[in-house]
């Protein structure tokens, strides 16, 4: 099994799976194969590991025809401790590496499925955000208001990234007609990434993409809403909770408790009332955030 074909697609797809902000072991993987199979080079220094990964992340650009989620920051523990375990590489010596012989085996096969892998994952994950490039396609999609309201309602259920994101770009923008800024600036560790908005008038949005249906899971999020703000700022109403959907009895519990919550669907409701100019500035913010995270650092 180690040395099939379905064991490098296996491997493969654990990498993709465990990437965060950017696809890195599979474009490596792939940059080794290539050299491999272009001059049937089989043992790596550490320094050419980095310089066939960068032609991999330029060449990865091209194919996908943009470049976010691709080429972030290489590290040298990457051939010595990360593709070991994936079975790509083995350590011959001290930043000295082999391409193992399953992938050197399965080399054709594996240069033809790691873009194709690579961008089904980017599409699944973003979606039509790299479209968002050029302010045309901006326009495009900003004058239909139908097209508007089809990409955030696709676009928010993609992940919770994409719900974070559109709704700090939705609250933005309609902020900003009151003259009140609001910043996308921490991201703590919980599971649920849930992301703090901080802004200019004391108050804090809290996004969680999460569905609140029952006393015991709101009083969850009372708790850790508890042990990341003050007492004051909770009494004076200054925190805020963005949710994916929560229950009319629900939402007038956590009122009770001083937390106001904002639902997607009223978020939506929302974006739906903007007019054109403000449609644009939702979907300029949008590109600009994602870039902010998902852009190549190569």
């Amino acid at each position: 099994m180690r040395n099939s074909y379905e064991y490098c697609k296996e491997q493969l797809s654990l990498m993709i799976k465990r990437s965060k902000t950017k696809i890195i072991f599979p474009v490596i993987t792939f940059g080794l194969i290539k050299d491999f199979d272009k001059n049937q080079q089989v043992i790596f220094t550490d320094s050419e590991i980095k310089k066939s990964y960068i032609r991999s992340v330029n060449e990865i650009k091209k194919t996908l025809g943009h470049e976010f989620h691709v080429g972030g920051k290489y590290y040298d523990a990457y051939p010595s401790r990360n593709l070991p375990k994936y079975g790509v590489l083995r350590v011959v010596e001290n930043k000295i590496y082999e391409l193992t012989k399953p992938y050197r085996d399965n080399a054709h096969l594996l240069l033809k499925d790691i873009p194709v892998l690579v961008n089904e994952h980017i599409s699944k994950k973003l979606g039509d955000i790299p479209l968002l490039v050029t302010p045309a396609y901006r326009l495009k999609i900003a004058t239909d208001q139908g097209s508007f309201k089809e990409m955030l309602n696709n676009q928010v259920d993609l992940s919770p990234d994409n719900f974070e994101i559109f709704s700090f770009a939705i609250l933005k923008v309609h902020l900003e007609k009151f003259a009140c800024k609001i910043y996308r600036d921490t991201r703590t560790s919980a599971h649920d990434k849930g992301v703090d908005l901080s802004t200019n008038f004391g108050v804090i949005y809290q996004i969680k993409k999460l569905k609140l249906i029952n006393r015991s899971s709101a009083n969850n999020i009372f708790d850790e809403i508890k042990h990341n703000f003050s007492e004051d700022r909770i009494q004076d109403g200054n925190v805020i909770l963005v949710i994916d959907d929560i229950s009319k009895d629900i939402k007038s519990y956590l009122i009770d408790m001083k937390i106001q919550t904002i639902s997607k669907q009223e978020l939506l409701k929302l974006a739906d009332l903007l007019e054109l100019e403000d449609r644009m500035k939702i979907l300029k913010v949008v590109y600009d955030e994602f870039t902010r995270e998902y852009k190549s650092d190569i």
